[in-house]
This record gives C-alpha cells, structure tokens and sequence, in this order.
C-alpha cells in the first residue's frame, strides 16, 4: 500500500488507542477499539482479499473513536438504539474524513469512504455490502457471547429475532462465511434457527444480493 495510506491507518489506530475501555487480547491488554479494528482489517482480508483501499480504510474506521458517543447518551428501546447508531456512523465518518485529509486524499474519496461508513446503498454498493458483511461475521466470532451474556435475561425467542435482523442485513456470502466459524454449538444453534425463521425473507434477498 502507499505511504499515505499506512500513514492513515496509524492515525485511525492512534485515535482508537484513546479508549478507555480495556480488553485482554493474545495475552495483553490493549484498547477495545484498537483490537475491533484490526479484527475487522482481518475479516476482511480473509473474506474480500481484493477489497479497495477505500474499503479498507473504511473497514478500519468503523468504530473510529465510538466511546465519544455513549449509547446512555440517548433513550431505551429501539429507537433510541437506532438513533445512537446513525450518529456513531455519521461520528466516525467525519473523523476519517479528517484523517485522510490531512493525508491529502481527495474529497470524492473521503465522501466514498463516508458513504461505506453510514452503510449508504446497503444491497445496492458493493463497498457497503462488504462492510456490513464483516460487521456481522466480526461480532458473531468475537461478541456474541459477551452480548448474550449482558442480555440474558432475553428468551431464545428475542435472540433469534435480533440475529434474523442481522442476516438480513447480510449477503450470502456473509451467511457463509458466518456458518463456516468454529462457533459454539448454542451460538451455531441460534444462528440457524434465525436463518430457518428469516428463511423466506433471504430467499428473496439473495435473488438480488450483491456480494
């Protein structure tokens, strides 16, 4: 890659090696941001080796300094979570877009990089697509558990819901690449009763998917 890129992706990690919060990873403790992305960088590689620069900045940046904006920020329920999200998107948009201007890329690029970031065209760009794909793959290998573990208080029924949601989200090369994780049998289990309930909605989804 080039220099101004490498450059970028030091500054991405650099602004995410702020966070406060702390993760153990390959036997140290290091910033729950800086970890998130190069597992997403990871991801990718393995699932798109041909991904762009630009989808690979934009892979990086997903979760650019996400603690800025605490999900207690705002209200309860679906909503409020919905809300929460579009503004982290639309946050970490805007600081990558400060980053690789400094870097001097050009501005179509850094709009094409926020429009991977806010998952414009979902089902329709490529780029958005292959991003969202990651996304899902990223928290089934590495936070589902933690995520069941803070809501179990949810009956299989809700779990299965909010995972249908997320493959529809996906393309089938997600959905593959999703059922080809080591996952633990109750997670493997969750995961397919969520493809068999959602089975109609993807049928009709991967008539038109866009890989």
């Amino acid at each position: 890659m080039t220099a101004r890129y490498e450059a970028l992706i030091a500054a991405i990690d650099a602004a995410n090696a702020d966070d406060p919060r702390r993760v153990t990873a390959d036997g140290a403790e290091r910033a729950f941001e800086i970890v998130y992305a190069e597992r997403m960088t990871a991801r990718l590689a393995a699932l798109y080796p041909d991904a762009s620069e630009l989808l690979q900045i934009a892979t990086r940046a997903q979760h650019l300094r996400r603690w800025d904006i605490p999900r207690e920020s705002f209200p309860l329920g679906r909503h409020g979570y919905n809300d929460w999200r579009k503004e982290c998107r639309a946050h970490h948009a805007r600081l990558v877009g400060e980053l690789m201007r400094a870097q001097g890329y050009a501005e179509d690029e850094i709009a094409h990089v926020g429009a991977i970031i806010r998952k414009e065209k979902l089902k329709k760009d490529r780029d958005s697509q292959a991003l969202e794909n990651v996304a899902a793959i990223v928290f089934l290998e590495h936070y589902f558990d933690d995520f069941h573990e803070k809501y179990k208080d949810y009956d299989d029924d809700k779990i299965v819901d909010i995972l249908g949601k997320t493959l529809c989200k996906m393309s089938p090369k997600g959905h593959g690449a999703a059922l080809a994780l080591p996952l633990p049998e109750r997670t493997r289990a969750l995961v397919a009763a969520a493809i068999a309930k959602e089975s109609e909605a993807l049928a009709k989804l991967a008539a038109v998917a866009i890989d």
